[in-house]
């Protein structure tokens, strides 16, 4: 109980990158975009205890893993990444709170996408019980 509430305190949600990697079109759920010092094997590890089913951790090139969903500068991206391929991994959880799509990245850009940051970047979808998510 300790170790998972020393966790949550090192996350840190950024409105600069959920407005730069999530789609400007809000649909039921809301995104968000947080960071943690912590790598992505730890982050993943420590999954299960939030109710987190991740798949495997794969290794893409920088605009496949950060998609076309979000305003981001695509060629800027591409640039800062410079052929180093981004650590991902996809997960979900669902529970009486609602349902939560994440999406896990290492190293992350910064904001400006001028430099690459450790740690592990989450792209996440919440939604709750009582939104219309259209049959989801």
């Amino acid at each position: 109980m300790i170790y998972a509430i020393a966790l949550i305190i090192l996350v840190s949600c950024n409105p600069a990158l959920t407005a730069l990697f999530t789609p400007a079109q809000r649909g039921p759920g809301r995104y968000e975009v947080c960071t943690t010092t912590e790598t992505l094997e730890h982050v993943v590890a420590s999954g299960p205890a939030d109710d987190i089913h991740f798949g495997d951790i794969e290794a893409l090139e920088s605009l496949d893993a950060f998609g076309k969903a979000g305003p981001y500068n695509r060629s800027r991206l591409a640039r800062l990444y410079g052929g180093t391929r981004v650590m991902v991994v996809h997960g979900w959880g669902a529970s009486a709170a609602g349902f939560r799509s994440v999406t896990l990245l290492s190293p992350y850009p910064d904001p400006s996408l001028t430099r690459l940051l450790p740690g592990t970047m989450s792209i996440r979808w919440l939604t709750s019980p009582t939104e219309d998510t259209g049959g989801l």
